[in-house]
């Protein structure tokens, strides 16, 4: 893995709506505005409430984001990127099989889905919160502190 950050990066996950608009989300405050960043999934469900929630929390507004597939992103804008980060397997295979013939970087970060938290609503948000914060721990030490754009 080298040093240097990457000028585009995927996040992938099962549905495109908790875990990887997250770790976009997360990234993009981090990153220097020129990083090209976005999101996908295998398939794709709504947004989830609670993800916009946990991501509320600590000041960011995924509220409009909008759930794709990696195959709606191909149609659109093809796979120009130089890194996919995949946080569950079937992203992460998914993202193997679309990049064979691409020289795209693929890093597997296994990531746990809350969306099957059970109890009340703080203890689902927490679990949540959980994530985003792993995930924010995983982007700082592969992409590094930023200062957010001011390069």
């Amino acid at each position: 893995m080298s040093g240097r950050v990457p000028q585009a990066v995927l996040f992938a996950c099962g549905m495109n709506s908790v875990r990887s608009p997250m770790a976009e989300a997360l990234l993009r405050q981090i990153a220097p505005r020129t990083t090209y960043i976005r999101s996908v999934g295998v398939k794709k469900m709504e947004l989830d409430p609670f993800a916009v929630a946990a991501m509320a929390d600590v000041g960011l507004d995924i509220s409009k984001h909008k759930p794709t597939t990696f195959e709606e992103l191909e149609d659109y804008e093809g796979l120009n990127f130089d890194l996919i980060v995949t946080l569950s397997p079937e992203a992460h295979h998914k993202a193997l099989e679309l990049t064979r013939t691409h020289a795209i970087d693929v890093e597997y970060w296994p990531t746990y889905d809350p969306t099957g938290t059970e109890g009340t609503r703080d203890q689902k948000l927490a679990a949540y919160r959980e994530v985003a914060d792993t995930l924010m721990q995983r982007i700082r030490k592969r992409f590094g502190r930023h200062g957010g754009g001011n390069e």
